[in-house]
């Protein structure tokens, strides 16, 4: 199993050197399943994006802003559900976090069709 207080501080480390300020890896893949942890340095973006049929993100360090639909800050200790519209991550400060997908179902509850 994975050490996250570990992952977390590497990350974080990795995105304050890295150029763009970011840093991810997906760390565990269960059939539709992807858990990734991701840090971004404080001021760093991952821009609007297409949510996933289902998805949540768990922070484990900082503090981040979802926006979309209804813009919704999420800090250290806290579990969201992620909109299912489209929407952008903002570090409001060096942040990592836990995204938890799941791909290939259909969000009204039958399987997805090919697209």
């Amino acid at each position: 199993m994975a050490d996250l207080t570990d992952l977390a501080r590497r990350h974080l480390t990795a995105a304050l050197a890295d150029e763009h300020g970011r840093s991810a890896e997906l760390i565990l893949r269960d059939g539709p399943m992807r858990q990734t942890i991701i840090a971004l340095r404080s001021g760093v973006e991952l821009a609007e994006h297409n949510s996933p049929s289902a998805a949540s993100i768990q922070v484990l360090s900082g503090r981040v802003r979802v926006t979309g639909q209804e813009p919704t800050e999420v800090a250290a200790g806290r579990l969201d559900v992620l909109t299912h519209s489209r929407h952008a991550v903002l570090a409001l400060e060096d942040s990592v976090f836990l995204l938890t997908t799941v791909t290939g179902i259909d969000p009204t509850g039958g399987p997805e069709r090919s697209r």
